[in-house]
């Protein structure tokens, strides 16, 4: 089996990265991880790549255009032989040029149950609407903020007392389980046979 090749984008811990990477140490996980870049040097998630074996790539963004920096990205993307583009906490509004670049072959996971809380504070959103759940979606990337499809969602329970820091808590733990699955979906979605009808 040819594995998928992924770039993920990061721009700190590095949770998700790590959870798409330790899937694709499982012999029959369809994708591998061949390259994690950053748009800040000291992201935290680059130790842990570079320590796994993983090429890296750091650039801080300042003092660039935004389509100039994603031309720099794009270009580690393409040089690491990338056939798609995972982002995992990456902290940056993308330019229309990038994301066509890699359109269909770029996903994002974002923690709230999409078309709901697109952008920042999700958590806290979703505690003052006084939702009965949150959770995550993974979805294709495009140029509007956090719009692209949803491919894959997990519900998760809003709890007594909860805090916007222990619902994100919680709902990490279903990012790192939803977007390694995802992820393997999407890139041999091209090799399934179609459902019969």
């Amino acid at each position: 089996m040819t594995k998928a090749k992924v770039g993920v984008l990061i721009s700190g811990r590095g949770s998700n990265m790590a959870a798409l990477l330790y899937a694709a140490k499982h012999p029959s996980c369809p994708y591998e991880i061949v390259l994690v870049a950053a748009n800040d040097p000291q992201a935290a998630g680059l130790i842990l790549a570079q320590a796994e074996g993983i090429p890296t790539f750091a650039q801080s963004h300042k003092g660039l255009k935004r389509a100039e920096f994603d031309q720099i990205i794009d270009g580690e993307l393409r040089k690491a032989g990338a056939d798609y583009v995972a982002l995992a906490g990456y902290m940056r509004l993308l330019s229309p040029e990038f994301v066509a670049g890699w359109e269909n072959r770029m996903l994002n996971i974002h923690p709230s149950l999409l078309p709901k809380y697109k952008g920042l504070d999700t958590h806290q959103k979703a505690l003052d609407a006084g939702d009965s759940h949150a959770g995550c979606s993974v979805h294709v990337v495009t140029s509007e903020l956090d719009d692209g499809p949803v491919l894959a969602q997990t519900p998760v329970a809003i709890l007594p007392g909860d805090t916007a820091d222990s619902l994100a808590a919680r709902i990490l733990i279903a990012e790192h389980q939803l977007y390694s699955r995802t992820l393997a979906d999407f890139v041999t979605r091209d090799r399934q046979p179609p459902l019969p009808k």
